[in-house]
């Protein structure tokens, strides 16, 4: 079976973009150039009647420049302040960016006890379900500004792969500032060897996480790994593919061979929230 072809038929995709993609690295400031090309391919994508999510990272790399931090804060007050004025921010530009292409844009901001509570995680689901029959495209990130035990989702990485498995995605695609999975850092090792299909996440792909590789991200391939679990078990494949070029989201939508593809394997009676509490399956 050519599993790269089967990605042409997928029709409700959840898309992930790292604070890394969405900035200058010389600067850390937002590259408007890039966002303005993923919001026309975004765009398109439902102009072609496929559904579609994006889930932003940037909120606090862009409120850290407004105050004008040369460093991301450390502590949980100093990130929600970045939160609170950046995503305001962030926000106001994808609204104007979406708009120029007539394309309805919706903030859904979340935390770990929208998931937790299973009236919240209904409603939730329910929102996503009535803004895409609407017509409109879902700009999530998790609410920084009241969030204080971050770690419970983590990083928007875990946070994308809980939205796909929540609305029952077909695929989730992570842009992220590597090409792929690879056998060891690519960066420090010359000799990794990069890794095209996942058929199956055994210990030996997950020893291959790595930590994050920007002062602007938070999540590396370790994170991106669990995101790979969560999705693979709740049925959606998984493309962790370069984002550098958002072109790679139509080319692994083509069936091209873009990024590392983790193929699903949906588990019987899959149960999210024993993900968000730590517990697997």
């Amino acid at each position: 079976m050519d599993y790269r072809k089967a990605l042409k038929d997928k029709k409700r995709i959840v898309i992930k973009i790292g604070s890394s993609s969405l900035t200058h690295e010389e600067t850390g400031n937002l590259n408007l150039e890039k966002m303005e090309r993923l919001v026309r391919l975004l765009t398109d994508l439902r102009n072609s009647g496929k559904e579609v999510v994006l889930v932003s990272s940037g909120a606090i790399a862009v409120g850290r420049k407004m105050f004008g931090f040369t460093e991301k804060p450390t502590d949980i007050s100093g990130k929600q302040a970045c939160a609170a004025v950046g995503q305001a921010s962030l926000m106001t530009i994808y609204q104007k960016l979406f708009s120029e292409y007539h394309q309805l844009a919706a903030q859904i901001l979340m935390t770990k006890y929208t998931m937790i509570d299973d009236t919240s995680r209904q409603n939730a689901r329910n929102t996503f379900e009535k803004l895409n029959e609407l017509g409109a495209i879902p700009i999530v990130n998790e609410n920084d500004t009241v969030s204080t035990d971050e770690l419970a989702l983590g990083d928007n990485d875990t946070l994308s792969a809980i939205v796909a498995a929540l609305i029952h995605a077909d695929l989730l695609i992570l842009l992220s500032d590597i090409d792929g999975l690879y056998s060891d850092d690519p960066r420090t090792n010359p000799d990794a060897e990069f890794i095209s299909v996942v058929p199956e996440l055994t210990e030996e792909y997950i020893h291959m996480g790595k930590g994050a590789g920007t002062s602007f991200g938070t999540g590396g391939m370790k994170t991106k790994l669990s995101a790979a679990r969560i999705s693979a078990d709740s049925g959606a494949d998984m493309v962790i593919t370069n984002g550098n070029n958002v072109e790679n989201i139509r080319s692994v939508l083509n069936g091209e061979p873009v990024g590392t593809l983790f193929l699903a394997h949906k588990i019987p009676h899959f149960h999210l929230i024993n993900y968000i509490s730590g517990k697997g399956e």
